[in-house]
């Protein structure tokens, strides 16, 4: 009888170990980890999502070009990177900037929040891409359709100087909010008795303070029309195109596809 025992005994060992080897337990039921399969796949997700939200928060980010206020530097349709580090990344849902590497100068292109602008209230403060043309304690004006910064005329280089001219000569109830900002006895002489698109200021640009122009001046919504950008709405740097197709003028269909801009991709923001 021992010797029998003995013989069973070993038998069960030898299933044991074989069902081990095959990953199985004798213990447990049968799909007993899959509750623990599932809760890893969450968290792998939940782990990935947030370093997706903190890359896009604080370090890069993409814009899409809806109108054509920055051409020719950027078009219609332009995808961008931008960079958020540069200025220092906005802590979403608060009033907090994070400190950045950089200070934003003239000649930037910069992503910013527009001042509240008034005549939108359905969206009154947009993401804007425009150029930085001034910063803080720099006096402004415009003479002629000729932009000058403390006294220096800043002649816009081909081929934004192509750009289609338009009536100079427009004016606009938005405008009226440079009044608190001119200055007299300036060799800008005194200002316009109404500002418009092609003269208007001198303004002096306050503290904490930037003044955007867009590129394509004549269509352009831009510091004219509703005024100074405070410092601390500025997002960010854009870097270079990643993607972009001709979306304002093509004839094809689903130009996103058909009618790319193969030239632009790629192409680095000055």
């Amino acid at each position: 009888m021992a010797s029998k025992s003995s013989s069973s005994n070993s038998s069960t060992n030898r299933k044991s170990v074989a069902n081990l080897r095959a990953g199985k337990s004798s213990g447990r039921p049968s799909g007993g980890g899959s509750g623990s399969t599932l809760w890893e796949n969450v968290k792998a997700i939940l782990v990935t999502l947030a370093i997706f939200l903190a890359i896009r928060t604080f370090l890069i980010e993409a814009y899409r070009i809806p109108s054509g206020s920055m051409i020719p530097t950027l078009l219609v349709g332009d995808w961008l990177f931008v960079n958020k580090l540069a200025y220092g990344p906005h802590v979403p849902f608060t009033d907090i900037n994070l400190p950045g590497y950089d200070d934003p100068e003239r000649g930037d292109v910069v992503v910013f929040v527009s001042p509240n602008q008034v005549d939108q209230p359905d969206d009154p403060n947009p993401i804007l891409v425009k150029r930085l043309v001034a910063v803080a304690g720099d006096t402004v004006w415009m003479r002629g359709g000729v932009f000058h910064v403390n006294g220096m005329a800043q002649r816009q280089g081909f081929p934004a100087s192509e750009n289609p001219k338009g009536d100079g000569g427009f004016s606009h109830p938005l405008f009226s909010w440079q009044k608190q900002f001119e200055v007299r006895g300036t060799r800008a002489g005194d200002p316009p008795a109404q500002p418009t698109l092609d003269d208007w200021g001198p303004l002096v640009v306050p503290a904490n303070f930037l003044f955007m122009l867009g590129d394509n001046r004549y269509d352009s919504k831009d510091g004219r029309y509703w005024g100074f950008v405070p410092r601390e709405n500025v997002r960010g740097r854009p870097v270079f195109v990643y993607y972009s197709y001709n979306a304002d003028e093509s004839v094809r269909p689903l130009p996103f596809i058909t009618d790319i801009r193969w030239g632009r991709i790629g192409t680095i923001l000055k």
